[in-house]
């Protein structure tokens, strides 16, 4: 097995601004405690690439909150219902209860007793206030689940008060986000700005784990928490082990080296889940797969022109070719498994006799569409391509741009493309993540509309879905968003994939929540022997 350095208060070359070395080594824990794990309880799980920041209120990559998850707390968690439809509510975490007023404006929590940070400091009213007030100082992506102008205060020695500008119906559900992870308030005084330079590589949180050691390139290691408030976790040590090439994933695993491997494809996924002692499981999630349409952009911002391409798509072979099966088209912005999915919404399917037919009615005709690209997802390119020839059946040039993903992301957020390709999911349990991030024209680029959609009567429909506290109202709300987003073309919807991971048998207590794909319950998981 790869050798793991652990390291001691601050990474080589990192520059921390602190007055006493003892306070980094007091957030973290002792780095070394992993080391004298039990080697029968340690949990390998291989993955891709190293995190790019460890900071709760600095990332918003599911890559990074496999390892950020499970060393913080937060006010809620989310929990999967037990009635076997994978939909996902909340319940307490360190807080035992709450109250909204009746204007939505207002909500009180009362937190537990008994949680405490890896360095015994307890929890208190006073630490969460801290956290949510240093992620709107931070002002990163994680902030932007939450209205711009809430306050928090702590307003008890166990109590938190946060008054909104205004009401947001999905509050309840952004406390569960990574974003929304308590942290000790002493990372104040531990390198740059709140803490944000030491953040970025250790960790201090209450969670059932904490960061033992990081050797860049090569693996993280979570030992347990020793004042986690609590039952102990089963894992002495969770180790995540950085191996780029899928191939080489799939080779420890089958030895035996790592117990869950991420990222697997199609092809060798199927040919694991024959292997004695693994296995490969199949879950419904919510990520989907769709194709940005330029609506401000000639000849895009023709609503004939998106339509013709809706109907050019043929997405059954894109499912059965590209990803072997392993999804189903999604019908509209809302997949399935999220509430407020309308199921007798418009529903494009492949006819490109159609779509010749309403391709005609666009003036001037379509000539040349530029699609851009990465190879983020390695599924991207065959879309791409067989976009490409889809609509080169219905007289559309198609010219394909692969490019470098940072360059890519800056050219959709600029709006400098004509289609492009991307994937999305939930950052919270609610229909607000697949329609007012979409659609809302103050939205435009990355931050969510990234067809650049603009309706006056949609913003209407959405300010006021996110506004209510009625759940009848919101979903009639959302029904009339997808009809007339389906309507308008503003996407091509492409697909629903499934998530498939393949660990060995001795895994036990895995549970998937369709929220946190490739973050892993690890304080509830154990090894069989």
């Amino acid at each position: 097995m790869t050798p793991i350095r652990f390291f001691g208060p601050m990474l080589p070359g990192t520059a921390i601004l602190v007055g006493a070395a003892t306070l980094a080594l007091a957030l973290t824990g002792a780095p070394g405690s992993a080391r004298s794990a039990d080697p029968t309880r340690t949990l390998v799980i291989a993955k891709a690439a190293d995190p790019q920041s460890l900071d709760p209120a600095r990332t918003i990559d599911n890559n990074d909150w496999t390892v950020t998850y499970p060393l913080y707390q937060r006010l809620v968690r989310y929990e999967v219902s037990s009635d076997g439809t994978g939909l996902t509510s909340v319940t307490g975490d360190l807080a035992k209860s709450w109250t909204a007023s009746a204007d939505g404006k207002t909500w009180v929590f009362s937190l537990s007793g008994g949680n405490a940070f890896s360095d015994g400091t307890p929890v208190d009213a006073k630490a969460v206030a801290y956290s949510f007030n240093r992620l709107f100082r931070i002002g990163q992506g994680p902030s932007e689940a939450f209205p711009g102008g809430t306050r928090v205060a702590a307003t008890g020695p166990m109590q938190v008060t946060f008054t909104l500008p205004r009401p947001f119906a999905p509050f309840l559900y952004t406390l569960a986000n990574n974003g929304a992870g308590i942290v000790n308030p002493a990372v104040a005084d531990a390198g740059g700005p709140d803490g944000t330079t030491w953040l970025a590589a250790h960790s201090a949180g209450s969670g059932a784990y904490m960061l033992a050691g990081w050797d860049r390139g090569r693996a993280l290691t979570l030992a347990p928490n020793p004042h986690y408030g609590g039952a102990a976790p089963a894992l002495g040590c969770v180790r995540i082990e950085i191996i780029p090439e899928a191939s080489a994933r799939r080779l420890r695993l089958e030895a035996g080296d790592v117990q869950i491997a991420e990222g697997l494809p199609i092809d060798q996924l199927q040919a694991v889940s024959n292997e004695a002692g693994i296995r490969v499981e199949r879950h419904p999630s919510l990520k989907v797969t769709y194709l940005y349409l330029n609506n401000r952009k000639a000849p895009l911002d023709d609503v004939d022109v998106r339509r013709a391409i809706s109907y050019a798509v043929d997405y059954t072979a894109i499912i059965d070719g590209v990803l072997a099966g392993n999804g189903k088209q999604t019908r509209g912005p809302i997949p399935d498994g999220m509430w407020g999915r309308k199921t007798d919404v418009l529903q494009y399917r492949y006819d490109p006799a159609k779509a010749r037919a309403i391709l005609a009615k666009a003036d001037p005709k379509p000539r040349e569409i530029r699609f851009l690209y990465s190879d983020a997802d390695p599924n991207w390119e065959p879309i791409a391509i067989a976009t490409q020839a889809f609509l080169g059946r219905i007289g559309i040039t198609v010219t394909l741009e692969k490019l470098a993903d940072a360059t890519m992301r800056e050219r959709l957020d600029s709006g400098d493309f004509g289609i492009a390709i991307g994937n999305w999911s939930p950052d919270f349990a609610d229909p607000y993540m697949f329609t007012n991030y979409w659609f809302d024209s103050s939205r435009h680029g990355l931050s969510g509309n990234r067809s650049f959609y603009a309706d006056a009567h949609m913003d209407d429909l959405l300010a006021r879905a996110a506004a209510s506290t009625d759940r009848k109202q919101r979903i009639a709300l959302y029904g009339e968003v997808q009809d007339i987003a389906t309507r308008d073309a503003a996407y091509v919807y492409l697909f629903q994939k499934d998530y498939r991971i393949a660990m060995r048998d001795a895994v036990k207590g895995f549970v998937f929540n369709p929220m946190l794909e490739d973050i892993y319950n690890v304080a509830d998981m154990s090894l069989s022997h």
